[in-house]
């Protein structure tokens, strides 16, 4: 029995029962988590040696938070972040998150009404961390979003992105073709009926839900390997998904 895609509604309704009694996790304990996944899954796939430098693109909401994360979990394993904000969260611990990896001489590119410090930066990155819409985007993409998109999207680099690809409706996928088309997908917790026809490699990273929670919602979770955060999903199709 295969992993279940989940709808915007019951992928909301367990995020809040994570950080209810059930789960009993902070908000910083699921970025920790959920950022190291990231992390995980981006060094898996892209050497260092070959990949040294990542461009990690946030957002101002908890997708950018656990972008933030994985910046930090990155220069630890020995790659070059360096940070882009469209729009920088306001909230006291995105801030808290953006002054940890300034504490370890990650780059973080200034605020700009124009998006050449996004050409310049990707004129000199080697992949692409997607962290910048999360499962609770609803489109159309605004500025200065947009232009943001478009011009990761022309880089021709290589992109991981974050629980679901900016710009995608979480059960829709990118139906609008306004959305990042990545190379590899990190989903978080379970994946999401969105990205069922997603072709390129899967990885899913929620080794912290409670086997109370995964047998309430039926969510069919693979085994992790080892000791890794993270573990690879098989390709699928919606003909022999599940959905929740």
């Amino acid at each position: 029995m295969g992993v279940r895609y989940l709808t915007a509604k019951l992928a909301q309704q367990i995020d809040e029962e994570l950080m209810n009694a059930a789960g009993a996790f902070s908000l910083d304990q699921l970025m920790e988590l959920a950022g190291l996944a990231c992390a995980q899954t981006l060094a898996k796939v892209y050497d260092s040696k070959r990949y040294p430098r990542v461009l990690v693109c946030c957002g101002p909401g908890n997708q950018g938070g656990d972008g933030l994360v994985a910046a930090r979990h990155l220069g630890m394993f020995g790659y070059k972040p360096t940070i882009y904000m469209p729009k920088p969260g306001s909230k006291d611990i995105y801030k808290r998150l953006q002054a940890q990896c300034t504490n370890m001489d990650i780059t973080t590119l200034e605020p700009s009404t124009s998006v050449d410090s996004l050409r310049d930066a990707l004129s000199s990155s080697d992949v692409i961390l997607d962290a910048i819409f999360g499962f609770s985007f609803k489109g159309p993409v605004r500025v200065p979003f947009d232009s943001a998109l478009s011009l990761i999207s022309s880089s021709k680099l290589p992109i991981v992105s974050v629980d679901i690809p900016s710009g995608w409706d979480v059960e829709e996928g990118n139906a609008s073709g306004v959305g990042l088309e990545p190379d590899v997908l990190v989903s978080l917790t379970a994946p999401k009926e969105g990205v069922i026809a997603f072709k390129g490699r899967h990885f899913l990273g929620g080794r912290f839900v409670p086997k109370a929670m995964e047998q309430k919602f039926e969510l069919n979770l693979p085994s992790y390997p080892g000791f890794d955060q993270i573990v690879e999903l098989p390709r699928t199709s919606e003909a022999n998904s599940q959905k929740l």
